[in-house]
């Protein structure tokens, strides 16, 4: 990883922290319940959008779930409204970079992204996390598709007890452009709810 790289993903995560100070007086609130996920939201600091947390519980070990999620060669599953990926760098179950294309539904503009992700895991405490950022200068912009600046996601991934690990997704993700808050607020839960969904199924 380039030094610029590790001063972005260090400011990332503390951003992330600082973030999370300030909303402490925002509790989780309990959005949707199904299939043993729990889908949480939250106000976001300064934002009429909302962040959202997912969790779960699987009978897995904390390196395959990993190697689920850090597997670049097997993208085709995670979301089915990506409508173009590309795999810019990529180092196994390290870190990866990507640009993806979001299919949004008329009338609004397709979304484009460029995320830089990093795996870490604790030998010690058996603890994995997934930290993603966006990389707004790596990818030109594209006419007629709005890009997405603003965008963290967190995964934590740890032992539980009887062979099972305790999976934790949060995000947020401002869509920029004019979808309206309370649209995008209405449809948060939908994609982490159908992300744990397919981790489960894969791995159970």
């Amino acid at each position: 990883m380039s030094k610029y790289l590790q001063i972005r993903l260090c400011l990332f995560v503390l951003a992330g922290f600082l973030l999370q100070v300030s909303a402490l007086a925002q509790e989780w609130k309990l959005a949707k319940e199904r299939d043993g996920i729990r889908i949480y939201t939250r106000e976001e600091p300064n934002s009429p959008l909302k962040a959202f947390k997912g969790e779960t519980y699987l009978h897995a070990s904390v390196d395959t779930v990993i190697r689920l999620l850090g597997n670049a060669d097997d993208f085709d599953w995670w979301d089915k409204n990506i409508k173009e990926m590309e795999i810019l760098e990529y180092e196994k179950y390290k870190s990866i970079k990507y640009y993806m294309i979001y299919d949004i539904p008329w009338p609004f503009n397709d979304r484009d992204i460029c995320l830089y992700a990093k795996i870490s895991h604790d030998t010690i405490t058996d603890t994995a996390q997934i930290y993603t950022l966006p990389l707004n200068d790596l990818i030109p912009e594209r006419e007629g598709i709005i890009r997405m600046t603003n965008y963290r996601q967190i995964w934590t991934v740890k032992p539980y007890k009887d062979g099972m690990v305790h999976v934790i997704m949060e995000g947020f993700g401002d869509p920029a452009g004019k979808i309206p808050a309370w649209l995008y607020n209405m449809l948060l839960t939908d994609t982490p709810l159908n992300i744990l969904r397919k981790v489960k199924e894969r791995l159970e």
